[in-house]
């Protein structure tokens, strides 16, 4: 018996004027139950973001058609996934691709791109902050050695945040990263209004990174959390070994899984004391439906 395909994970985004965004959903919708994807693709007028799987054959006719409407400089990566890593296929529109609350201009001012064979001698540069935009359940499965996390659970937090170290990093060469890249476009762009005039990210996010750089060279620790499935992702994109806690979202390792107040799909260290019982019933009850198939 042949051993069945992997399913093809795709990140992408670009910011560009989109004139409706409600006709391109439509669109996308249609194409998206033609080619049987799964994943979610957030459209603004700002452009486009998102993570879909499918086949070969459907990957490629997304981004036919997303050419085909001017997206012909997509920030895209991607990897594979054993299973589905989605239930379904959405296609939101919404005000911003990408949610920080304030206004900037990503399309006009950005911080200068670092490409991932030179990010390992910023993080070896005294005189360099690195920032880690991303929030506190993505840094607890990785990281940067020596990167600064914010502590944000919301990337809409990060403006307050500078506003409150801006004084400490002023005069200094910052550099950012995130996940795929999208987040630093705006974080970069913030700190340039705010006026710091050496700002930096790493191109393509810590998932361009852990793809090009060899892991005997990598200065990254753990483990890169995935808004899909497969949870996080380590060197090569392959899979990671985190499993999420359906209860607050973190991702656990293998010894967050030994904590006495860990039980699956219901609770973790990190959540178990903010939850009554009567959910903790739910989640069980959840947890068993799942587990019988039917949800």
């Amino acid at each position: 018996m042949s051993t069945p395909a992997p399913c093809i994970v795709a990140a992408l985004y670009q910011f560009r004027d989109v004139a409706d965004p409600a006709a391109l959903r439509g669109a996308l919708l249609d194409l998206g139950r033609a080619h049987d994807l799964c994943g979610t693709l957030i459209v603004a007028p700002e452009g486009l973001n998102g993570t879909v799987a499918g086949t070969r054959e459907g990957i490629d006719a997304l981004r036919a058609f997303l050419h085909g409407e001017g997206f012909t400089a997509l920030e895209d990566k991607e990897s594979a996934a054993a299973v589905r890593p989605f239930r379904r296929f959405k296609v939101r529109v919404k005000a911003e691709i990408v949610t920080l609350g304030v206004p900037v201009a990503p399309r006009e001012r950005v911080g200068t791109y670092v490409r991932p064979a030179e990010w390992n001698a910023l993080l070896d540069d005294p005189d360099v902050v690195v920032i880690d935009t991303r929030n506190r359940y993505e840094v607890q499965a990785g990281t940067f050695r020596g990167a600064v996390s914010p502590g944000i659970d919301s990337f809409r937090e990060f403006p307050e945040w500078l506003d409150g170290h801006a004084a400490a990093l002023a005069g200094k060469r910052v550099a950012m990263y995130c996940t795929g890249g999208i987040r630093c476009e705006k974080s970069t762009s913030l700190l340039l209004e705010r006026g710091f005039t050496d700002v930096l990210h790493l191109q393509g996010g810590i998932l361009r990174y852990l793809e090009d750089v060899p892991e005997a060279d990598s200065r990254w620790d753990g483990e890169c959390f995935v808004f899909d499935g497969r949870v996080t992702v380590g060197h090569g994109l392959t899979q990671g070994g985190a499993v999420m806690c359906h209860s607050c979202g973190w991702p656990l390792d293998a010894g967050d899984r030994q904590h006495p107040q860990y039980e699956e799909g219901v609770s973790c260290a990190h959540c178990a004391g903010h939850t009554t019982s009567a959910q903790k019933a739910a989640f069980r009850e959840r947890q068993r439906q799942f587990g019988a198939g039917r949800l």
